[in-house]
């Protein structure tokens, strides 16, 4: 009889365990749980949602007599609390207690809204929320820390085993007939009773070991993602000032000569720059980086006259694509500097972009006085345009895209790149 008992408290750890951790793979319940403060509103909503799941594992047992592992009502009221507060402690046992008030456990209702008013009591004496999500069963008092941490640990483990000492007074006064427990009131000896304090001990403490798990790898994950935004910030900090200056000079040139050219050319650079001001986004649709290279190209081939032609060869399927802001003027303005404002009679840039096997590919391309082997090797480690948007496709896509330069001295140099198709309208519903 003991060993049924035993295999009975086991299973409920072993069904804990099991629906802690397909909970929390639903992001809804990853969310409300997880949050760190609630309103009322959302104190509600968590309880509502203990109850749905923890009240319909009571309610199986009740119906079918049978199941009695699934029957979590006591450790879900006392979690609710400890993590939600008074508020969801008390409606989350009030409401997991109605299905086995209507089978006649009339003492559930007031033992699981008291545990789950307990645990909100638990909640407040916490030092720190963190030290909830710290808690182990297995307690280290040698463990260095402030002393009030040390006394919090101590409460929750007293808490939860107070918590099944109500139930099994319970028991033992009034009978299995007011209250449910998974063992019989006469149920003694030292091993016995160890097993159910221990049970419950674990049932309550698993659920919560397997949240804080997914909590800690959301916080990896938010710390990465705040390390990549940061980055790129930086690194988009960092090719604004440069493409600003080099657009400045090619302003001032005319402003002496041709001070009505140098006027057009101001006009377009208060374009450029108000739209740089305006887009706080690391992704732009291609349309409008398209636009941004027309204003650009405007102003250099102002300056160049014409010696200097630009052509777009674009699939109109790409224009919705997004794609790293800032992505293609950096090379543009490589080709205008180092392929053709040396070359006498000027030359061409042309713009290509397609899908192929649902990856965007984009190509820019001159056929100015091309790039030597030698530096062409060293090109992404060196100067701020290639070297810049290199590094922006690897923060952005890891290793989900290609970069490469083909270059033949005398006859051109040619851009490449390749990311994942992502569309604008898409990206703005996920």
């Amino acid at each position: 009889m003991l060993d049924e008992r035993l295999v009975t408290l086991l299973i409920k750890l072993a069904v804990a365990a099991s629906l802690a951790s397909i909970l929390v793979r639903f992001n809804t319940f990853k969310r409300m749980l997880l949050r760190e403060e609630r309103t009322l509103r959302q104190r509600v909503q968590l309880a509502l949602l203990f109850a749905s799941i923890f009240g319909t594992g009571v309610a199986t047992r009740v119906v079918t007599g049978v199941y009695p592992s699934v029957d979590l009502g006591l450790e879900a009221s006392l979690l609710s609390g400890i993590l939600g507060g008074y508020v969801t402690g008390l409606l989350s046992g009030i409401l997991i207690s109605i299905p086995a008030m209507k089978g006649g456990e009339y003492l559930s209702m007031a033992l699981f809204a008291g545990v789950g008013v307990l645990g909100g009591v638990l909640r407040d004496l916490a030092p720190e929320t963190e030290e909830i999500w710290r808690f182990s069963p297995f307690l280290d008092l040698r463990r260095k820390g402030k002393p009030g941490r040390r006394a919090f640990h101590v409460c929750f483990l007293l808490t939860i085993l107070f918590a099944e000492f109500l139930r099994w007074s319970s028991l033992r006064v009034f009978g299995p007939q007011f209250i449910f427990a998974a063992y019989p009131p006469t149920i003694s000896g030292p091993l016995a009773i160890m097993a159910i304090y221990g049970s419950t001990l674990f049932a309550t403490t698993l659920p919560l070991k397997i949240w804080n798990n997914t909590r800690n790898e959301d916080k990896i994950e938010s710390q990465q993602r705040h390390l990549q935004e940061a980055r790129l910030a930086a690194l988009t900090s960092q090719i604004n000032p440069h493409f600003l200056f080099n657009t400045l000079n090619s302003v001032s040139s005319l402003v002496r000569t041709n001070p009505e050219m140098a006027r057009g050319m101001i006009y377009k650079l208060s374009s450029i720059l108000r739209r740089l001001l305006r887009n706080t986004d690391n992704l732009t649709p291609l349309r409008e980086e398209l636009q941004f290279i027309d204003d650009y190209m405007g102003i250099e081939m102002v300056r160049f006259g014409d010696k200097l032609r630009f052509v777009k060869e674009v699939d109109a399927g790409t224009l919705d694509h997004l794609v790293p802001s800032m992505l293609l003027q950096p090379i543009v303005e490589n080709c205008v500097k180092h392929g053709l404002s040396s070359k006498v009679d000027g030359g061409m840039i042309r713009i290509r972009s397609r899908l192929v096997d649902g990856r965007l590919h984009l190509s820019v391309e001159d056929d100015g006085v091309g790039i030597s082997e030698a530096k062409l090797a060293t090109l992404f480690e060196q100067g701020i345009g290639i070297s810049n948007v290199n590094e922006r496709l690897k923060v952005l896509f890891g290793d989900d895209y290609r970069m490469w330069i083909d270059s033949k001295p005398g006859q051109g140099t040619q851009t490449e790149i390749e990311i994942p198709e992502t569309r604008a309208v898409l990206a703005a519903v996920s």
